[in-house]
């Protein structure tokens, strides 16, 4: 049955394509999970994506189950806005256009980099017997330990020559023509956005295009460093053009990183300008920081070592040996502790938030000094030594604090930008997911973990071979 998925817009910090247009819905192939109007989400791609904040459970766990579903809502938001910002026609936009192209030139520069340095890179007899005959004595005969180190040699001379003579392969037939008396470094203030700087190939380069690689500090004060940017920009666009020249921009893998680059580049830009005409005003951060206080500030916690113990009187016993050091509190925790978790964790009990424990037991925490001892103290579970190791100090509790102002601000925009996503999901684009599809994929993949598992138990000696293949899945 189809089900539509809760939205959660979030900040997605990956390059991820996150869906490909279809015309009609394939409902044929299992892996689809969910479509976006004419986009669709799919298994593969969510196992390839990663989220700062998210990290990836054990395979065929609960836990492995959130996690995707998380990814899912996440990839519907991107997708969501995704198509709102081109039906928008935000495609058009000058800034984007120039980032893609920025993206596309550094990547294939890089391409045809490394496809020129290669192209002459094979190493052929008559290249070992003129290296042979330069560097060894007379006579020497090459054996089969000897050949691949010459070879070696060869295929790195020949490297060098080639990338020693990469920069006049990219200029021939070029003129380019740098304008160095516009580029002085105490006329940055007063010289015009129009002012053209360099001319190469039929282009002209303007300071206002380029002026933000060519103003960073090194480049600010030393116009030498500027000149040597300057022609790292003008050899990276001679790159990308050889790049196009000689068919690399039609590789499917550059193909894909743009289309990846488009989406995700595209997404972030429209929510930042998103973000920007729903800033609040400064009465309506402050109105929300009153109806969402307890949600916004951070309670002080403290990081407990602990005890229980089943009556005062051993209480007070084991307090005594610990105050004279007769007793360790990781000894008490593991002989003396009713706290069934007491043999695993030997006392350490973890951060505790301040007024969520038993009163009594919250009081004596959050009196104590770092490394103090205090109790015993009775509650239902029983009677408690505890000591403080760590504290993480109360933040967020006064609007009138800049760092309170700013979290609230945060997240009334990021609750507004949520919003903004549900509607696009109800009133603007058909969202779908396939739910059969998602528990028929995860419990397959449940079961091909078992059934490796099993596999590893009964050949130990491919242990890693099958462990390397269970963590590709998920990497």
């Amino acid at each position: 049955m189809r089900n539509l998925v809760t939205l959660a817009a979030g900040c997605f910090l990956t390059a991820s394509a996150w869906g490909e247009p279809t015309a009609e819905p394939v409902l044929s192939d299992g892996n689809i999970l969910a479509r976006v109007d004419d986009r669709i989400i799919t298994f593969p791609q969510l196992n390839s994506t990663a989220v700062v904040g998210l990290s990836t459970p054990a395979l065929g766990t609960p836990e492995r189950r959130t996690v995707i579903l998380t990814l899912l809502d996440k990839a519907i938001s991107v997708n969501l806005l995704y198509l709102d910002a081109v039906g928008k026609g935000k495609l058009e936009d000058p800034n984007f256009k120039r980032e893609l192209q920025e993206y596309a030139d550094g990547m294939l520069a890089g391409l045809y980099r490394r496809h020129y340095l290669k192209a002459d890179s094979a190493v052929s007899e008559v290249d070992i017997a003129e290296y042979v005959k330069k560097h060894f004595a007379k006579d020497t005969e090459l054996d089969d330990k000897m050949r691949p180190l010459v070879e070696a040699k060869v295929k790195k001379a020949k490297y060098l020559v080639r990338k020693q003579g990469l920069r006049k392969h990219l200029h021939a037939g070029t003129k380019v023509m740098i304008h160095t008396k516009h580029l002085e470094i105490e006329d940055d203030g007063i010289r015009s956005d129009e002012q053209v700087i360099a001319e190469y190939d039929g282009n002209v380069m303007t300071w206002g295009e380029s002026k933000k690689y060519l103003t960073t500090l090194n480049n600010s004060i030393d116009i030498n460093r500027r000149l040597k940017t300057l022609n790292g920009l003008i050899d990276n666009y001679l790159l990308a053009k050889k790049g196009r020249e000689a068919g690399l921009d039609r590789d499917p893998g550059f193909q894909s990183a743009l289309a990846e680059f488009s989406v995700t580049r595209l997404v972030n830009q429209h929510r930042s300008a998103l973000a920007q005409a729903m800033q609040p005003t400064e009465q309506e951060v402050r109105d929300y920081f009153t109806e969402h206080q307890g949600r916004i500030t951070f309670n002080e916690h403290r990081k407990l070592q602990m005890v229980v113990l089943k009556d005062e009187k051993t209480a007070l016993d084991i307090m005594e040996k610990l105050g004279k050091g007769e007793l360790t509190i990781y000894q008490a925790a593991l002989n003396h502790s009713i706290d069934p978790r007491a043999k695993q964790t030997l006392g350490d009990f973890g951060w505790v938030e301040e007024g969520s424990g038993f009163p009594a037991l919250d009081e004596l925490a959050f009196t104590l000094e770092i490394g103090e001892l205090g109790g015993p103290v009775e509650t239902p579970a029983g009677w408690h030594i505890i000591r403080v190791t760590d504290r993480r100090v109360s933040k967020y509790t006064d609007i009138n604090d800049p760092d309170t102002r700013q979290q609230t601000r945060r997240l009334l925009l990021k609750e507004r930008l949520n919003d903004y996503v549900v509607e696009l999901r109800k009133r603007e684009y058909p969202v779908v997911v396939y739910e059969e599809n998602l528990n028929r994929l995860l419990q397959e993949e449940a079961q091909w973990i078992t059934a490796k598992s099993r596999e590893m138990e009964q050949h130990p000696e491919r242990a890693k071979l099958i462990l390397d293949e269970m963590k590709a899945l998920v990497e």
